[in-house]
């Protein structure tokens, strides 16, 4: 069985570590899984389902072996450390990916910024380059908001259907408003990997959020393996 690799996947715009941890089974034809916290900095939900989720991964692990997965606890700990929904260079980092429809226009305010050019952050640029070197089956990443799963791709529907809680975590094909040089796009459009964000309500003890979800995060994990 192989052993759960931690490294860094990049530095952010200040300077400060990407930690990436990762079990990739060689035995395994199957693509990972990946799972991304923190992609917006004043989200702390997000970083906390993925904390969550990798210490029951790594504990599950010993036990027995997973299908491969790669798991980013924080991929903006610039704006995480500030509380800032953008990195240290004041850029939306799910704005900022090279998806097919990325734009410089912004119309809904600095927290919304695209940045100059897509990729320009090096949050992204790395994030891009994990992607593209690891090919996951399916992406995950982890918000706050309001209540629901939202899906980008139709493959992703079932995996968005599988981790909601319930009718109270309405599955979506869409957040609502248009999301140019985001994640799901750059996922989607770019790659055709179905991208899943899971929207927690914003606000909510952090007590609460892994006991609600750890069902269908474990199921999905026990039942691909």
């Amino acid at each position: 069985m192989s052993s759960i690799q931690t490294t860094i996947l990049g530095k952010s715009a200040l300077g400060n570590p990407i930690e990436v941890f990762k079990k990739i089974h060689t035995s395994s034809t199957q693509r990972p899984f990946l799972f991304i916290g923190g992609v917006h900095g004043d989200e702390p939900e997000g970083v906390e389902m993925a904390q969550k989720l990798l210490l029951w991964l790594t504990e599950t692990e010993k036990q027995r072996p997973l299908r491969s997965w790669i798991l980013i606890p924080c991929i903006n700990p610039d704006g995480y450390k500030k509380n800032e929904r953008t990195n240290g260079h004041g850029i939306d980092l799910n704005r900022n990916f090279p998806s097919h429809d990325w734009s410089g226009e912004n119309t809904r305010g600095a927290r919304y910024s695209p940045g100059p050019r897509p990729a320009s952050e090096p949050e992204v640029a790395a994030l891009v380059h994990l992607i593209e070197t690891s090919h996951p089956e399916v992406i995950f990443h982890f918000h706050s908001w309001e209540p629901c799963v939202v899906y980008t791709g139709a493959p992703g529907k079932p995996f968005a259907e599988f981790i909601s809680p319930g009718p109270g975590y309405p599955v979506r094909e869409d957040i609502g408003y248009p999301t140019p040089g985001s994640l799901g796009q750059y996922g989607w459009q770019n790659h055709n990997i179905p991208v899943i964000c899971v929207e927690e309500q914003e606000k909510v003890p952090l007590e609460e959020i892994w006991p609600r979800f750890q069902n269908g995060f474990k199921n999905l994990m026990l039942q691909t393996s």
